[in-house]
C-alpha cells in the first residue's frame, strides 16, 4: 500500500511540474526576442499603409503573420504608392506607414503628422526593358544618361505615374537628365502599382524603372531584362513611422498608437531584421532587401 501511495505521489509531482513548465513556455513570444506575458491589445485592428513593393515581393506575407502571432494585433495592409500612403497617414486613415520616399516622408515628419520614424531596410532601383535594348542604355555612364538615351530614341517608357516612391525617384532622374517627358507619345503612365506596371512594360516591350525586389519576384513571368543598375542615385530606402494622434481630435479620429509603436519596434527588432536579410535568398539566390535598422542614413 505504501509503495502504491509513493508511486502516485511521484506521478502527481511530475504532472504538476509538467504543467508549470508548459505554462512558462506559453508566456514567451516566438521569433521576436521578447519574453514574459504580453497583455492582449485593447484595440486589435492596426491599419498599415505601405508601398506596393512590400506586398508584391511577398515580404509582408511573411512579416505580418509573425507580428500578429507575437502581439495579438490584426493588421489590415493598404498597398498603395508611397504618396498615397503618406496621404492616408496625414488624413488619419492609417496607424503606421512603411514607405520609401525619404524627402516626402520628412515633410510628414516635419509637419508633425508622423513620429518615431526609423530606418528599416533598402534595396535598389533598376531600369529594365526588352532584351534587344533599342536605346542601348546598358552602356550608359549613369541613370540620367540611360533616360536621355530612351528619350533620344523615343523608345517606349512606362511610368508608374502614381506619385509613389518609385515614381518620385523616376521624376528625379528625368530632372537630372534635364528632360520633361510628360505628354510625349513614347512616355506612358500606368497609374498602377509596380507589379502591374512591369506586366504592361513586358507586354509592350517597353522600358520602366522598378525596385529590384518586385522585379525579382516576377521576373520569370516577364519579358524584361535588367539593362541598367548600380548607380548610387538608384538606392531605394525604406522607413517605418507612426501616425501622430496629437494631430487629430480623438473624438473623430482614433489612431492605434500602441499598435503602431509595436509595429515600428517589430520592424527594427533583430529577429525581424534577420528575416529581412534572408528573404528571397533561397528562391532568387540573393536577398530582395537588405536590413538597415540601427545604421546611419
Amino acid at each position: 500500500m505504501l509503495t502504491r501511495f509513493l508511486r502516485w505521489w511521484v506521478v502527481g509531482i511530475l504532472v504538476i511540474a509538467l504543467v508549470a513548465l508548459l505554462s512558462g513556455c506559453g508566456g514567451g513570444q516566438s521569433g521576436g526576442g521578447t519574453t514574459g506575458h504580453q497583455p492582449a491589445p485593447q484595440d486589435k485592428e492596426l491599419i498599415l499603409a505601405t508601398t506596393t513593393s512590400t506586398m508584391d515581393t511577398g515580404l509582408l506575407d511573411v512579416l505580418i503573420p509573425e507580428f500578429e502571432k507575437q502581439t495579438g494585433y490584426h493588421v489590415k495592409p493598404l498597398s498603395v504608392g508611397t504618396g498615397e500612403a503618406l496621404a492616408l497617414g496625414k488624413r488619419g486613415e492609417a496607424d503606421v506607414l512603411l514607405v520609401h520616399a525619404p524627402e516626402q516622408e520628412m515633410e510628414l515628419v516635419n509637419s508633425g503628422y508622423a513620429v518615431n520614424r526609423k530606418l528599416v531596410m533598402h534595396n535598389d532601383f533598376i531600369i529594365v526593358g526588352p532584351e534587344k535594348d533599342p536605346a542601348k542604355i546598358a552602356s550608359s555612364q549613369d541613370s540620367a544618361e540611360a533616360f536621355r538615351r530612351i528619350a533620344e530614341t523615343k523608345s517606349l517608357f512606362i511610368s508608374r505615374g502614381d506619385n509613389s516612391g518609385t515614381h518620385t525617384k523616376e521624376k528625379s532622374i528625368w530632372k537630372k537628365a534635364n528632360l520633361n517627358p510628360a505628354g510625349q507619345k513614347w512616355y506612358q503612365e500606368s497609374g498602377l502599382g509596380m507589379g502591374e506596371t512591369l506586366n504592361i512594360a513586358s507586354e509592350k516591350g517597353a522600358y520602366t524603372l522598378s525596385d529590384r525586389g518586385t522585379y525579382l519576384a516576377l521576373k520569370d513571368k516577364l519579358n524584361l531584362k535588367i539593362l541598367y543598375q548600380g548607380d548610387e542615385a538608384l538606392k531605394n530606402i525604406y522607413h517605418v513611422m507612426q501616425v501622430n494622434q496629437d494631430k487629430f481630435d480623438p473624438k473623430t479620429i482614433k489612431i492605434n498608437t500602441e499598435g503602431a509603436r509595436a509595429f515600428v519596434e517589430f520592424m527594427v527588432s533583430p529577429a525581424t531584421q534577420e528575416i529581412i536579410k534572408k528573404f528571397g535568398v533561397d528562391e532568387y539566390g540573393e536577398p530582395l532587401f537588405y536590413p538597415d535598422a540601427g545604421k546611419g542614413e
